[in-house]
């Protein structure tokens, strides 16, 4: 089944693809690449990491064949990759797809990346500074997230405006920023618009089939082998010196289900316990990125849906 394309006689200079994890934008930019001669820029924070393909959903080399790809396997899962990183490369890697005269398709989940891209966010680069990190994860574990937050939304208020306050890894970054600069984390961020004329999919569908299919998709990648694909990320983070606990804090492993699967391999929480707590996790966010790409794409009525169950989730 090809996707439809809708509402495109405006010609578009560049396509984002958005909408719930398991909606089945993958399986849609798949299908659509090529009927408008498109190429793949992901907007995926998880993809960006090496050795994190199948609890991540990451195309398959046979996907990337059919469909060139950009901006995957970027960096280490013990690498830091900040958003000003991200638009950097998407910003080069959409520039090179339309110099060569072809369309390219932004296709993700990642709501920030996407609205960075769509409201042409311009970030200047501030290096990580881990002591500060370590300081309001910590800060997090110890009094919740809601008072972190509140520490966020107290130095400024703009960004408590921009940051979903349940993405504590964006409410860390947002404070470590702060403090590091001395400036506000959202005077930092200078908007323009992109000179591009844009076209926004957002996929969606009834909630409950979203609950069912991201249900189905995560025993899949079971079968797949993800248990072994996180035994073998938490051999590579002690390779490199590093405990399971303090593995467990990376960014990376912040990733729906990797924190759930190493505790199974560690022995600490049964294969049931953790699946059942990664499909709770899971619906929670798909309720968060349903209300984000609304933000930016409008009503879903408007848009095409997705394709059928037999194409990749």
């Amino acid at each position: 089944m090809d996707a439809p394309i809708h509402g495109l006689d405006d010609a578009p200079e560049l396509i984002a693809i958005v909408g719930p994890t398991a909606v089945g934008k993958s399986a849609y930019a798949l299908s659509l690449a090529p009927q408008v001669n498109g190429e793949i820029v992901s907007a995926d924070s998880r993809h960006v990491y090496r050795r994190m393909d199948i609890g991540t959903n990451k195309p398959t080399p046979a996907e990337r064949q059919r469909v060139p790809h950009h901006l995957l396997d970027l960096r280490e899962p013990d690498e830091p990759f900040s958003l000003a990183e991200y638009l950097e490369l998407a910003w080069a890697a959409i520039a090179d797809i339309r110099r060569r005269g072809k369309m390219p398709l932004l296709v993700g989940g990642t709501g920030q990346y996407v609205r960075a891209i769509l409201r042409g966010w311009q970030v200047p680069p501030v290096p990580p500074n881990p002591a500060l990190r370590d300081y309001w994860t910590r800060y997090a574990q110890t009094h919740g997230h809601e008072a972190l937050f509140a520490e966020l939304c107290r130095r400024d208020p703009d960004a408590g405006r921009m940051i979903d306050p349940r993405n504590v890894r964006r409410v860390v970054r947002a404070l470590e920023v702060i403090e590091s600069t001395g400036q506000r984390w959202s005077a930092l961020r200078r908007s323009n618009q992109p000179a591009l004329r844009t076209k926004v999919i957002y996929l969606n569908l009834p909630r409950e089939t979203l609950y069912a299919r991201a249900d189905a998709r995560i025993l899949d990648m079971i079968k797949a082998g993800w248990l072994d694909e996180t035994a073998a990320l938490l051999d590579f983070f002690a390779q490199r010196g590093m405990d399971a606990d303090a593995a467990l804090r990376l960014p990376a492993m912040s990733a729906l289900g990797y924190r759930e699967m190493a505790m199974v391999v560690l022995g600490r929480l049964e294969l049931d316990q953790a699946i059942e707590a990664i499909k709770r996790a899971t619906r929670r966010f798909i309720r968060a990125q349903d209300v984000w790409f609304r933000r930016d794409a409008g009503s879903p009525a408007s848009f095409p849906s997705p394709p059928a169950t037999e194409h990749r989730l």
